[in-house]
Order: structure tokens, then C-alpha cells, then sequence
């Protein structure tokens, strides 16, 4: 047998180099919240999973578009009903403008409900030269600059714990009980459209609302359109939480990772060899890699040999983050590699990570007409090789808050300290998240 066919365990990552993980000054403390961990209830079930593998599946044939959307970083602090729903009704709407723009299925996954974890680029920081560890999520450590604050503590792994398990119980209750129904979510749109700075959507909002007017003469069923199908999803960082939310499933035998339908792999810690590809080739989700300008193709096609090797549909997605100056050259070669290899994939562009700036302020931000001049690459570049742009991982937040220049309501240097409110990276607010819905329903329509 191959020792890439060979099946994986659990325990298999401990073996193997592991990059970004907090140093527990207690190891008694962690192997006891491990063991805490391991004896709850999974977060998500496995025929979840297999009804989003089945959903990413049909985003690889082009059949359907993925829209992966959320925070950057969630913290415990904004894990209330108010900010949920805010988040959740962005992704809603974002959705709804895909799909008549597409006219494809909109396979909606939230980064909700456990990104509670970022890897950093040092793991210490210094202010006023006093050094710190790094905040690596409220998962992890507190973002207070002190150092009772920044010393890691696995107790913090049961509070990511059951927030997650409430955002996931809230998400329900709003998808299955009538919030989402697509005319609200449809109504929820006209806010937008009726400001001056976004009058070139109008015609499109119209289209939206003839078609829901057609739709009511002619009789559909809106009952059947009360409920939508979300999925859960974040970075797999934190590899003692992961492996004790691994679970076998009765009906098959397989290991899912309960902690989330899809999980995925950070740019920092995807070595092929290591710990977190390790852990997450032992799993029945679907999985995501990202990759950045200087992965090569046969870096890539590795870790398609790990995590995908016998190339199932819906399994792997590739998310990239090249950067708006880059994608349109790395991207091609990738694309090529991967055709010629011959294994399903779904390409996911993440235009958030690679055009990351610092403003003369001193505000991390980013600028949203780089972010979409390279979400436009993406689809160039597949409509120039006869491939599918899948979707798109943006970091947004259901808030109006000030972190990402330009876009219709033309944030500036001046306005970014007004609601710069993240904790690590700028995210997308309200209604620059439906400026992007907009522009991408406009690519997808050719």
C-alpha cells in the first residue's frame, strides 16, 4: 500500500512538524481540556458535511458558485445575537445577488462559529520595548497588550467551544425559521440601491425585483424558499482542538472534524509534510488549502497527493491569494498543472491576504479597488483557460465600520479611525461586502 493510501488516524499530525501553535505553559491543563473537549457533543454532523462536499462538488463542474464570507478574526467579546444576524444577513444578500446574477445555486459558507485563531508572522510583540507573545486569537490568549492577558490558556479552547455552539444553534434557528426567506432577503437589498453612491446597481435591483414579481404571478411555492442551507467554516490552526473534535461517524466508520463542515489550511502552515496537512488528510470534510504567489505547481500538486489523492469531487478546494500585481501571471501556471494532473478541484480566490497595506496613519487596511482588480483576474484568467472561477473568501463583517478604503462610499485615510474595530486584519463592511456582490453577479453574467 502507498503510504499516501495508507489510512490516516487522528494522532498521525504529532509526528510531524507543526507551525503556529501557542506554548501552553501548562501541558497538564491542556491534555485536560483536550480530554474536556473530546467528551462533548460534535458542533456540526456528518451528513452536513456530505451535503456541502456534495455542494463544492458542484461548484468544481461550474454547477453552482461558493461564497465564503466572515471575520477575520472572531472574538468573544462581538459573539452576540445582534452581530450574528448582521453578519449573517450580508452573506444572505450577497448570496441573493449571485444567484440571479449567476443563475446558479450560491453555496453560502460563513467564516463563523470558530475562527477564533490567526497565525501571526512573530510569535512575540513589542510596545514601548516591553515584549509580549503575539495575540493569536481569543481562542488562544487576550488581546490586552499585558501579560497576564497574552499568556496562552487551553481554557480558552471551551469558551471557542460554546460560543461556536451557540453561533452555529442562532444560524439554525435564522435559516430554518423564515429569516432568510428570499423575499426578505430581497427587501433587505433596496437600502442599498437607494443610495446615490451605488446608482449604477439600480437597473440590476430592478431585474431582481421584476423577477420576484414574475415568480409571484406565476405561482411559486415561497414557502419552499423559507429555508436555506449555510455551512460553518474556519482556519484548522489550533491542532489539539481540531484532533479532540475528530470524531468517527457510526453509519461509516469515516473521521469527520465536528468542530466545522469545512476547515481549512493557512498559507503559513501548509507543508505538505506537516502537522496540519497531516491531520486534515485523516478527514472526511471537505478541506481548503490556501496558496500564495510563491506556491509552485509542484508544491501544489503535493498537496493534492495528500489531501486528495484519489481526486473525489467536492473534497479539496484551493483558495488563492496571490495578490492583485501577481494573479494575473502565478495563476495560470497553477491552473495548468493542476489540468494536466487531471484531479477535480475548486478554485476559491481570497482577494483580502495578498493586497494587505499600512496607511500613513498607521491603520493596517486594505483598498477595495485593488481587491477587486484581483478578484477580476481570477475570472480572467479562468475564462482564458476554459476553467471554472468558483468562488470567492472575503473577510467582511455585517457592520459599518471603517477599515477598507474607497468603495462607493469613498472611506479615506482620514475616516479609517472613525470604526477601525478588528482585532487583526481590515474587513469589508456592510455595504462594500454588496458593492463586491455586485460587481462579481456582473462578471458571472460575462
Amino acid at each position: 500500500m502507498n503510504e499516501l493510501d495508507a489510512p490516516r488516524t487522528p494522532a498521525s499530525w504529532r509526528d510531524r512538524p507543526a507551525a503556529q501553535q501557542p506554548s501552553y505553559p501548562d501541558a497538564d491543563r491542556l491534555a485536560e481540556v483536550a480530554a474536556d473537549l473530546r467528551s462533548r457533543p460534535p458542533l456540526v454532523f456528518a451528513g452536513e458535511v456530505d451535503s456541502l462536499r456534495q455542494q463544492m462538488a458542484k461548484a468544481e463542474r461550474g454547477d453552482a458558485f461558493v461564497l465564503m464570507g466572515g471575520d477575520c478574526a472572531e472574538s468573544f467579546r462581538d459573539n452576540t445575537a445582534t452581530n450574528i444576524r448582521l453578519k449573517l444577513q450580508t452573506i444572505l444578500q450577497m448570496a441573493a445577488v449571485l444567484t440571479y446574477g449567476a443563475s446558479t445555486p450560491v453555496v453560502k459558507i460563513g467564516r463563523m462559529a470558530g475562527q477564533y485563531a490567526k497565525p501571526r508572522s512573530a510569535d512575540t510583540e513589542t510596545r514601548d520595548g516591553i515584549t509580549l507573545p503575539s495575540y493569536r486569537g481569543d481562542s488562544v490568549n487576550g488581546h490586552p497588550f499585558t501579560p497576564e492577558a497574552r499568556v496562552p490558556d487551553p481554557q480558552r479552547m471551551l469558551d471557542a467551544y460554546l460560543r461556536a455552539g451557540t453561533t452555529l444553534n442562532l444560524i439554525r434557528s435564522f435559516t430554518m425559521g423564515g429569516y432568510a426567506d428570499l423575499r426578505e432577503v430581497h427587501s433587505w437589498n433596496r437600502g442599498f440601491t437607494a443610495n446615490p453612491a451605488y446608482k449604477r446597481f439600480e437597473s440590476f435591483a430592478e431585474e431582481i425585483d421584476r423577477a420576484m414579481r414574475f415568480m409571484a404571478a406565476a405561482g411559486v411555492d415561497f414557502d419552499a424558499l423559507r429555508q436555506v442551507d449555510f455551512y460553518a467554516s474556519h482556519e484548522a490552526l489550533l491542532l489539539e482542538y481540531e484532533d479532540a473534535m475528530t470524531r468517527e461517524d457510526s453509519r461509516s466508520g469515516r473521521l469527520y472534524d465536528t468542530s466545522a463542515h469545512m476547515l481549512w489550511i493557512g498559507e503559513r502552515t501548509r507543508g505538505a509534510e506537516d502537522a496540519h496537512v497531516a491531520l486534515l488528510a485523516g478527514v472526511h470534510n471537505p478541506v481548503g488549502v490556501k496558496v500564495g504567489p510563491t506556491t509552485t505547481p509542484e508544491e501544489l500538486l503535493s498537496l493534492i497527493d495528500h489531501l486528495n489523492p484519489h481526486g473525489e469531487a467536492g473534497r479539496l478546494t484551493v483558495i488563492t491569494r496571490m495578490g492583485a500585481e501577481r494573479i494575473r501571471d502565478v495563476l495560470p501556471v497553477l491552473i495548468e498543472a493542476v489540468r494536466a494532473d487531471g484531479r477535480p478541484l475548486t478554485w476559491v480566490a481570497d482577494p483580502m491576504h495578498g493586497n494587505t497595506i499600512t496607511a500613513e496613519t498607521g491603520y493596517k487596511t486594505r483598498e477595495f479597488d485593488t481587491i477587486m482588480d484581483e478578484v477580476r483576474g481570477f475570472f480572467e484568467v479562468h475564462r482564458c483557460l476554459g476553467t471554472v472561477p468558483g468562488g470567492i473568501h472575503v473577510e467582511l463583517t455585517g457592520d459599518d465600520v471603517t477599515e477598507v478604503l474607497g468603495g462607493g462610499e469613498h472611506i479615506d485615510v482620514e475616516r479609517l479611525a472613525e470604526r477601525y474595530e478588528t482585532l487583526v486584519d481590515p474587513r469589508l463592511n456592510h455595504q462594500q461586502s454588496l458593492e463586491i456582490a455586485f460587481e462579481v453577479a456582473e462578471m458571472l453574467r460575462g
